[in-house]
């Protein structure tokens, strides 16, 4: 809506009609209209003693009424364009509607208006007065973006945060004294780091070194909001100071670790990783307030630890005891970016919107821009489209305060703003910390190549610890000598660690400084029980297809359901979907919790799951799992966004953080899930070896050629069984949805967590052939190889196929000749080379071995396969029989389809020599 900050011209009768809208209800204008008509009707009365109104009385009093209401709220939506933000100098770009001839007043006619005309108490005598206040608030030291918010009541909270001092108070001169103590810590890390260590990369903070006390205030406020727990999720740059200051890792382990000493280095299961990627996990004592802060790993994927970090605080804000409870109160995340990722990288955006959804939100995530300037050797100007580096945060109705790292008063400022918004609101809040990078890149880079302007200022300019001691000095705070003193203090520690570590035999384990927060190398999976008496899964089924009284289903949906009943008779037929809700059920009962979310995954992508029931009457829902009758596990299932990347980050985070749940992923269509390929590559396979970290994430893939093209066939089932050692995930693909439902239980009862990745089925999902029996979930476990149930003859064996899955179906849906055995591999990795001996052995007669697959010969389990089958066969013949290598992993014609199945099956059935008698399945 038009207001008079933004015109400068105003119409009486336009003025008129809003007056009168004011009038009925002042919440149907903008504030600047609501402050204009205040100050009219004030100095209606004030100055004139005319009737209130505008335009009643003097028209010199309207106009310098309307003057000053301008003002200020220019001053509070464009004072950050006029704040000193670059510790390097270059001036902000202002903005005209900071001036008062803007608003056809001038400085001294604002002195004219009485300041309770604009709202203010009698602390201030005039509207020169109030403006005074807020540029000192809005355009000195802090730039603060907050009329994007769409809340009146957030953004009257800031007006009045920005009007009084609480949040925003000096510092006192001890704790101007303990900032300087910190920041010469840090600075002083850096220096020593340089000094002993040259030419080894360490991604100095060195110019954005308020982060560390930033942090230091941000755990402390927090700490008084009630948060026991604050995690914390960083790039490389400053993580080494992160890590030793604000996470308490120890100087001599740090220093260890340049020495190239680490507890686990001749691990053969750890491969490790560098040292400004490692996690810490800690307790800080704040103001005799246990604090237990938790740095998450990272690979050097900049942005992708958001999410991850997210999931952790998540599931660390769950109430003990009290399973489906969260206090968000418990925990802090703190995200910290770097200017130009947090633009350039997508999974930015991804999580930002996950922010305020239900299944994901966290009570507010502290994000924290760590503003270098320059993006490796780019400058702004060709990495972003917008001024400020955190511009797309408002986007997602985040605040935004920008302020100079030089300032640390300013710094610490905006911390308390910051927590004090999420404590009120529970939402996101963003700094952008703007600084600069001193060295390059990293240590052994020439910035200079590049950015050579930029450098020069650089190298003349002081550092943060600098401009901070010299300003303690002016103001009389400190000498020069006790500036001098503490930094001499600093580096006696650095010395005494470094003698230490010299001093220590180089086969020292510093287990205290062990970055794991799991510990070392996982034993083989223990062997569970996941039978269930067939007596509680008629309980469980039964409680689950009750609805609440007056609940009305869709009548189609309701008939499905209803259908499970009859499923645990006789005829069997238990299908994909229900075998599932009792496996979630069973689980729920003894006390492991379920989280589950994708897209679609409350109904399922295929409608086989419908774990939330809709009542088409009134819209209400019904999570039957999640009100099961004797649960002592908490059941949560999520529609996700359409995002793959953030949400299955957040999963897999939350999956670390809660081993007493059973945490799963869903994928739309399995193919999709290449979108999230970084934190499969980085997170999934790999989190072990390099940080000792365990997850029992589930993946559920959709996979199996059905016609439906390229992007809707392929989970790329070689692209995991590619990255599968030292046991670091177990991939499967079950055929029944007894096997289904016996690997969603070993996977929640085994002692030793490690990701599971399911290739899912599409058209397997109501297939009789597929269905099972109650008997087979109530007996019996995941069998990792299934033989041929036909009974047939040993001896009469000639070919043994090897298949998963839907290819068994489709190599047994007609004649079967007698001397072929078709045999389902469930589990792929680990690979069941004692099973498949044993069967092989089976076979006396068999000479050929055939791998049978839907997926081209380049893809699918036969690259992973081939070698293994070729080292247990014997003098076997091992042969393919499937698609030719291909670059699309399927036809996108439904006739190219089809004939490609019909041959497949026709080649893997066929044996060499001619006459058999054939059986039909």
């Amino acid at each position: 809506m038009t207001s008079p900050a933004i015109t400068s011209v105003f119409n009486d009768a336009y003025i008129a009609e809003m007056y009168e809208s004011y009038r009925r209800d002042p919440g149907s204008v903008d504030e600047s209209w609501r402050q204009y008509f205040r100050a009219a009707e004030s100095l209606a009365g004030l100055v004139s003693g005319a009737p209130a109104g505008p335009g009643a009385g003097d028209p010199e009093i309207a106009r310098k009424a309307a003057g000053a209401a301008g003002l200020v709220e220019g001053l509070r939506e464009y004072g950050h364009l006029a704040v000193q933000l670059d510790p390097l100098g270059s001036p902000p770009i202002g903005a005209s509607e900071l001036t008062p001839e803007f608003y056809g007043i001038t400085e001294a006619e604002l002195d004219d208006v009485p300041a309770a005309a604009l709202g203010f108490d009698e602390r201030f005598r005039t509207a020169g007065d109030v403006v005074r206040l807020l540029r000192k608030r809005y355009s000195a030291t802090l730039g603060l973006e907050y009329s994007h918010v769409a809340s009146d009541e957030e953004r009257d909270w800031f007006r009045q945060v920005l009007r009084e001092e609480q949040l925003t108070r000096p510092l006192t001169p001890e704790e101007k004294r303990a900032a300087l103590v910190r920041l010469t810590e840090v600075d002083g890390l850096e220096r020593y780091l340089g000094f002993r260590y040259q030419g080894k990369k360490r991604f100095s903070i060195e110019g954005t070194d308020a982060l560390v006390p930033m942090l230091d205030a941000a755990i402390a406020e927090t700490a008084a909001d009630g948060a026991r727990s604050v995690v914390i999720g960083m790039a490389h740059r400053g993580r080494l100071n992160v890590l030793t200051h604000v996470m308490g890792k120890p100087y001599e382990v740090l220093f260890g670790e340049f020495e190239g000493r680490h507890p686990n280095a001749d691990s053969d299961s750890e491969t490790g990783d560098v040292k400004y990627h490692m996690g810490y996990r800690n307790r800080r004592d704040v103001n005799g307030v246990a604090v237990d802060v938790e740095l998450v790993p990272n690979p050097s994927h900049l942005e992708f630890t958001g999410c991850v970090a997210d999931g952790v605080a998540r599931a660390k804000q769950r109430v003990p005891n009290a399973p489906g409870t969260r206090d968000e109160a418990l925990v802090l995340p703190i995200v910290i970016h770097g200017d130009a990722a947090f633009m350039g990288e997508g999974v930015v955006a991804e999580t930002l919107n996950m922010s305020k959804l239900r299944g994901y939100q966290v009570g507010g995530t502290l994000h924290i821009i760590t503003n270098n300037q320059v993006g490796f050797t780019t400058d702004p100007t060709d990495s972003r489209s917008t001024y400020y580096a955190s511009d797309l945060a408002k986007g997602f109705d985040i605040p935004v305060i920008h302020v100079n790292g030089d300032d640390a008063e300013a710094c610490i400022a905006a911390v308390r703003i910051a927590v004090g918004y999420r404590a009120r609101f529970r939402k996101d809040f963003l700094i952008d910390l703007v600084g600069y990078r001193r060295w390059g890149h990293n240590e052994t880079d020439e910035p200079a190549f590049t950015q050579p302007v930029l450098y020069d200022r650089i190298k003349a300019h002081p550092t943060p610890r600098q401009v901070w001691g010299e300003r303690l000095v002016k103001e009389g705070v400190l000498s020069a000598a006790d500036v001098e003193g503490i930094d001499k203090e600093a580096r006696a520690r650095f010395d005494a660690a470094y003698e230490r570590v010299r001093q220590t035999p180089e086969s020292m384990a510093a287990a205290e400084g062990h970055d794991s927060p799991e510990g070392p190398p996982a034993p083989p999976p223990d062997v569970v029980e996941t039978a269930v008496p067939a007596e509680r899964l008629t309980a469980l089924n039964d409680a689950m297809l009750r609805w609440p009284d007056g609940f009305t289903p869709h009548p189609r949906l309701a008939k499905i359901l209803a259908r499970r009943a009859e499923t645990l008779g006789d005829k069997g037929g238990i299908e994909w979907g229900q075998a599932e809700a009792l496996a979630f059920a069973s689980l729920l009962v003894e006390g492991t919790s379920v989280r589950l979310d994708g897209q679609d995954a409350e109904r399922g992508t295929f409608g086989h799951r419908n774990a939330v029931i809709h009542d088409v009457k009134t819209g209400a829902t019904h999570t039957p799992l999640a009100s099961l009758p004797g649960a002592k596990g908490a059941f949560e299932v999520w529609n996700s966004p359409l995002t793959e990347t953030a949400v299955m980050g957040f999963d897999y985070g939350y999956s670390v953080a809660a081993p007493d749940t059973l945490a799963l992923w869903e994928a739309q269509y399995g193919d999709f899930v290449n979108v999230a390929q970084v934190i499969i590559d980085q997170y999934l396979v790999a989190d072990r070896a390099k940080w000792s970290t365990d997850s029992g994430l589930v993946l559920l893939l959709p996979h199996g050629y059905e016609g439906g093209g390229p992007e809707h066939s392929s989970a790329r089932l070689e692209r995991f069984l590619q990255s599968c050692a030292e046991g670091n995930i177990e991939v499967a693909y079950p055929s029944t949805p007894a096997q289904y439902f016996h690997i969603l239980r070993r996977q929640a009862k085994r002692s030793t967590r490690r990701p599971l990745v399911l290739m899912q089925p599409k058209s397997l999902l109501r297939l009789p052939a597929a269905a099972s029996r109650l008997a087979e979930l109530a007996e019996g476990g995941f069998q990792p190889v299934i033989p041929d149930p036909r009974g047939l003859a040993a001896d009469a064996v000639r070919r043994v196929v090897l298949c998963t899955a839907k290819m068994y179906y489709d190599l047994t849906a007609g004649s079967v000749p007698n001397d072929v055995a078709v045999v389902r591999v469930e589990e792929l990795y680990p690979w069941p080379a004692e099973e498949l001996t044993t069967l092989l052995g089976g076979y006396p007669n068999a000479r050929e071995v055939v791998w049978a697959q839907e997926e081209p010969q380049n893809m699918g389990a036969w690259p992973f396969a081939a070698p293994r089958l070729r080292a247990l066969a014997g003098d076997r013949a091992v042969t393919y029989v499937g698609r030719p290598e291909r670059a699309s992993p399927a036809e996108g014609y439904e006739s190219a389809h089809k004939a490609e199945q019909a041959r497949i099956v026709a080649e893997a059935l066929a044996v060499s020599e001619p006459a058999r008698q054939t059986a039909t399945v």
